[in-house]
């Protein structure tokens, strides 16, 4: 069974009859809805046909909210896209009108690039494509030098190289997409260009104050949140590794290492890490992945990832439903080479805060050891399967749990399963019977097999968890 999960981003392509039913088939786990792009008229649409498609298939995929965040960009030119010439002198103007931009100068939609910027500072536009030196600042005006030209077009991003933007991380928009986010129901909510800890709190404090019960996804995008990590990671639940404008702010000889030092930290403190941008470019025009990006999608599922995103690759390629194939196809190679290699972690020179997290912890201590067919873990909020999920092991753990929002939010775990079962009596002894035929009947166990089960002494008391038992299969 593929441990790694698999994300991918809706768009026009996703939108063809018979589309979002094969990525499920495929292998999608998760699906991203960027709130950059449409209305709240079409991504209700997407939720709706989402959530359709998944219950025709008899699974639980989870729906992220990928909210828009500061826009960083330049905006339009008058006659189409501009070259610029190394030498040349080009202005970037926050007063220009928006749609009147030439060879010399373009409007900025970002206001406060004037006060943010200084002599000297290198400004990256286009992902880094082209370089621009700021010579001086007359008001509204940042005149610069052409480093490295290129072509031009409208609305792409500006970097200010090492960080510095003064930009939050909320904007009017995205506080009005929360809102709609939560009234959506939407499973997990993705802030971009997060600077600290406190963007964070701001993002999970209106997301409750509108009813959503969405779990945070922090995206590491900018210089700032390398200097802040930590505490954004314990600010969050989830960390995703946003290569684009990361690679851009950081440069892009160090990237690699960066994103291993994210993703290390990140499941060192328990919180889900998720690897992003480019990781099947070429799959927007081409069947088949590149050798490169294969290293890449496998080098992540090695370090640890828990999930792995495609971007453009299914929201407006030409191949959304081949993407996905490729990238379960060399996540499970991946896996199969890191299992089999060096005993896993199993934090037992750790403290526990929690009688839920040490449970987990000796679960899979004892799993790593015992060797189990399977891993049963009765759930209310998910959050055993999660501490279990933190440490390395090729043995499945499926989440039993009578709530939907709990079955969609641990598709993003990696090597944790949701499955529906509610408790309907006090009989111990017959709920781990029912628990191992349920087992039997998904065609995961067979008589003989060990697996081990944990819940709680209450049913319905998120957190509760308390005992861990070992039952071997009899004849079912």
């Amino acid at each position: 069974m593929r441990r790694t999960k698999i994300i991918a981003t809706l768009g026009p392509a996703t939108d063809a009859p018979g589309v979002l039913a094969g990525l499920i088939e495929a292998g999608v786990d998760v699906v991203r809805i960027n709130c950059s792009h449409g209305s709240w008229d079409d991504r209700n649409r997407q939720v709706r046909a989402l959530r359709e498609a998944s219950e025709a298939a008899g699974k639980h995929v989870a729906i992220i909210g990928d909210l828009q965040g500061p826009k960083i960009r330049i905006n339009r030119f008058a006659a189409g896209p501009v070259t610029l010439r190394e030498g040349a002198s080009f202005v970037l103007d926050t007063a220009m009108d928006p749609k009147g931009g030439t060879a010399e100068a373009v409007g900025v939609a970002y206001e406060s690039l004037p006060q943010d910027v200084t002599r000297g500072d290198s400004l990256l536009l286009d992902d880094g494509q082209l370089v621009l030196e700021v010579m001086r600042v007359e008001g509204t005006r940042v005149h610069c030098r052409v480093v490295i030209g290129g072509e031009l077009s409208d609305s792409k991003g500006i970097n200010r190289q090492c960080g510095g933007l003064s930009a939050r991380a909320l904007t009017p928009k995205d506080r009005d997409d929360i809102r709609h986010a939560a009234a959506a129901g939407i499973d997990w909510l993705a802030v971009s260009f997060v600077r600290n800890p406190e963007d964070m709190a701001e993002a999970r404090e209106l997301l409750r104050q509108a009813g959503g019960s969405a779990h945070l996804i922090a995206k590491i995008e900018r210089a700032e949140a390398v200097a802040s990590l930590e505490g954004i990671i314990d600010a969050s639940d989830a960390i995703m590794v946003a290569r684009g404008d990361l690679g851009v702010e950081m440069g892009y000889a160090g990237l690699t290492g960066l994103q291993k030092k994210i993703l290390r930290l990140t499941r060192a403190r328990h919180k889900v890490a998720i690897t992003a941008t480019q990781m099947m470019e070429s799959m927007v025009h081409h069947r088949m992945p590149t050798r490169a990006e294969v290293s890449d999608v496998a080098n992540a599922v090695m370090d640890g990832t828990d999930a792995v995103m495609l971007s453009a690759e299914t929201a407006v390629g030409e191949y959304p439903v081949q993407a996905v194939a490729a990238m379960a196809e060399v996540c499970v190679g991946a896996e199969t080479y890191q299992f089999s290699a060096g005993r896993p972690r199993d934090r037992s020179d750790d403290q526990f805060e929690t009688v839920d997290e040490a449970v987990a912890m000796a679960v899979m201590y004892t799993a790593n050891h015992l060797r189990p067919q399977a891993i049963v873990a009765l759930t209310e909020s998910g959050s055993t399967p999660l501490w279990m999920s933190r440490v390395r092991s090729d043995i499945p753990i499926f989440a039993f749990t009578r709530h939907e929002a709990t079955r969609r939010r641990v598709q993003l775990y990696r090597g944790v399963y949701p499955v529906a079962y509610d408790i309907t009596h006090t009989d111990l002894a017959l709920v781990d019977q029912e628990l191992l035929g349920v087992m039997h009947s998904m065609g995961h166990v067979s008589a003989g097999d060990l697996v081990i089960i944990t819940r709680g002494e209450l049913s319905g008391v998120s957190g509760g968890t308390n005992s861990m038992k070992i039952l071997r299969v009899s004849g079912l």
